[in-house]
């Protein structure tokens, strides 16, 4: 019997990041090249250019091997290229990890704009879901490579939060679409999980859990949220490193597929 296996070789992967220069994607991609991967990160440029995304993972060690590239994921012309001279340039991805998306805006439903709605689900289910995974799989299915897909989904996949309409949709989405593209894919040799991240302090929601970050004064809504999790704090993104090794590691996971780790606290089960 083969011994398990308790740390986390990731040596002879390539691993592509989507939305790889957030603050989630940066620690994704900061984990897979200290556990030995090549790690790609993709990004718009639009916040964070790639390429200091990328000088802040390498921190000056230029010869890591990891790699920027700038690109929209919900432009699919675009994405295909981008594709293509990564697969010459570096390699063929071996993990796709999912991790571009985000929200705008929070409203009443009676007040919602449509098409930022519309915004936020293309954001997050076409260009944080669909498209890269679509155009990956069919290069691992055409090369018989027994690729990991790594999705993001959220606390919003299974509870729904008040006036992030579109998120909750989309997130929800993402969640059905592991499950659905789990059995589909496995055939192929191919394994597709996700990560639920409870509510970690980023850039994009900083403004809705702090009032003043500098002096730790929380919103209504930050103390509603550290009010519902049992660990009565906001999450260390070093906190899903764990959940990602493990996910990416078949030698761990290889007969996990289809399903999603909450990383929260205890968010999703609290109760009264």
């Amino acid at each position: 019997m083969t011994q398990p296996t308790l740390t986390h070789d990731l040596g002879g992967h390539v691993a592509l990041i989507t939305g790889g220069t957030g603050a989630i994607g940066t620690m994704f991609a900061q984990t897979l090249l200290a556990a030995g991967s090549k790690v790609v990160v993709l990004g718009r440029g639009k916040t964070t250019p790639v390429a200091d995304a990328v000088a802040a993972i390498h921190e000056g060690n230029i010869s890591l091997p990891i790699y920027g590239f700038e690109c929209d994921t919900m432009d699919e012309k675009a994405f295909v290229q981008v594709l293509a001279q990564i697969s010459k340039e570096v390699g063929d991805p071996t993990v796709l990890v999912n991790a571009a998306g985000g929200n705008r805006g929070k409203a009443p439903f009676t007040e919602v704009d449509t098409q930022v709605f519309d915004e936020v689900v293309k954001m997050n289910l076409l260009g944080g879901l669909v498209i890269p995974t679509k155009h990956v799989a069919a290069l691992w299915i055409q090369k018989n490579i027994p690729g990991i897909v790594v999705n993001v989904t959220s606390m919003t996949s299974y509870k729904p939060l008040s006036g992030v309409w579109a998120y909750n949709a989309s997130k929800s989405a993402v969640l059905n679409m592991t499950e659905g593209l789990a059995q589909e894919l496995a055939p192929h040799g191919i394994r597709v999980n996700a990560i639920a991240p409870g509510f970690f302090v980023g850039n994009q929601n900083k403004a809705l859990l702090y009032s003043d970050y500098d002096k730790g004064v929380l919103t209504d809504r930050g103390k509603s949220i550290i009010g519902r999790t049992p660990f009565g704090r906001f999450g260390k993104m070093e906190e899903l490193a764990g959940a990602l090794l493990f996910l990416c590691d078949s030698r761990s996971s290889g007969f996990i597929t289809g399903v999603s780790i909450p990383v929260d606290g205890g968010y999703l089960c609290n109760n009264i």
